[in-house]
């Protein structure tokens, strides 16, 4: 087996060097895909600086890969050689506890994540699960589909997990990475979309992008004047904010749910909940059910994410983009390691 070319972080928030790496033999139900694009996250950030403590080095970021299958093991089902395929945060799970079975995959005690004690997707190949490699629908751009697999799936989740509907009015909190593709999820299902973003400069882009509605997050009397007017709140900042106002702003059954990984604790008024029978949750990422059938939806309606790309060769460049805040809205790296 060759080796698997890739740009790995060494040690703690140190810039990403070329590293070679010997994948081993390929797993039964194994699928090895070679890289075309690679979406970066901020998760993929938080790995290299060590941000949540679960970091081992040399870390080969990435998860959010499109490429093509050029290797299948022999229990693979359902898949080809040649096929144009997505692999996100997770690379593989368990497939027989009870939320395997059930169909919520995401939520398995064991699930891999792909960039955590697993080498990702800034590479030139990378393993996954079957299950867990995702074709792409026919017409699918691969140059901007790669952000789906993680920040799109995320946001895409709670619209199906908690039976949002065409009449349904919506706030995001956060328009960028994950609050720009929730905007135009949310456009396309016909809800009526309220954007809250610090940023000023934002206002325009957000309505561009789907909202209807625009309010400063940081201006706690605005939000206020729109008390009791959404059934769900999406948080995808990972910022404190005025809760109470927030919490304030969802009507009777309304809910806040977090993507987002605010790492204060959220203060929550007990009666705030008890009286409107509201509710407070959050969610990682999606199955790869939901994952498919957000993919399918997007291809029916032309919903892409808006990406920066980079090649490959250029990941520190890149990191540094994105870590400035830059990035309008994703980041995409072409893999580029030559013949």
């Amino acid at each position: 087996m060759t080796k698997i070319r890739a740009w790995a972080a060494k040690a703690a928030k140190q810039k990403l060097e070329r590293h070679d790496y010997d994948p081993g033999p390929l797993g039964n139900e194994e699928v090895e895909v070679a890289v075309e694009y690679c979406g970066m996250c901020h998760s993929d950030l938080s790995m290299v600086d060590n941000e949540w403590g679960m970091a081992a080095y040399p870390l080969v970021p990435g998860h959010e890969v499109v490429g093509r299958i050029v290797a299948l093991g022999a229990g693979v089902k359902g898949l080809v050689k040649g096929q144009q395929v997505g692999v996100g945060w997770t690379s593989s799970s368990c497939m027989h506890c009870a939320p395997c079975i059930g169909g919520d995959q995401h939520l398995c005690a064991t699930a891999q994540p792909t960039i955590v004690g697993h080498h990702g997707g800034f590479a030139d190949r990378v393993r996954a699960h079957w299950a867990w490699t995702i074709p792409l629908p026919a017409g699918m751009s691969p140059e901007t589909a790669g952000p789906l697999f993680c920040g799109g799936i995320t946001v895409f989740h709670p619209i199906l997990e908690y039976g949002i509907k065409p009449t349904s009015r919506v706030g995001i909190v956060g328009i960028g990475g994950l609050g720009h593709m929730a905007l135009r999820f949310l456009k396309a299902w016909g809800c009526e979309v309220t954007a809250f973003t610090s940023s000023a400069s934002k206002h325009d882009e957000a309505r561009a992008l789907g909202a209807h509605h625009v309010v400063s997050s940081r201006d706690s009397k605005a939000i206020a004047a729109i008390a009791g007017s959404l059934d769900l709140v999406i948080v995808t900042a990972n910022v404190a904010l005025d809760w109470d106002a927030i919490i304030g702003s969802l009507g009777p059954k309304g809910r806040l749910h977090l993507v987002g990984a605010v790492l204060e604790p959220i203060p929550v008024q007990a009666f705030a909940l008890i009286m409107g029978q509201k509710s407070v949750s959050g969610s990682p990422t999606g199955s790869p059910g939901n994952i498919a059938k957000m993919l399918d939806f997007c291809a029916r309606h032309g919903i892409e994410p808006q990406v920066e790309q980079f090649p490959m060769s250029r990941v520190n460049d890149a990191l540094a983009h994105l870590k400035a805040g830059k990035a309008r809205y994703r980041i995409v790296l072409k893999a580029d390691f030559g013949g």
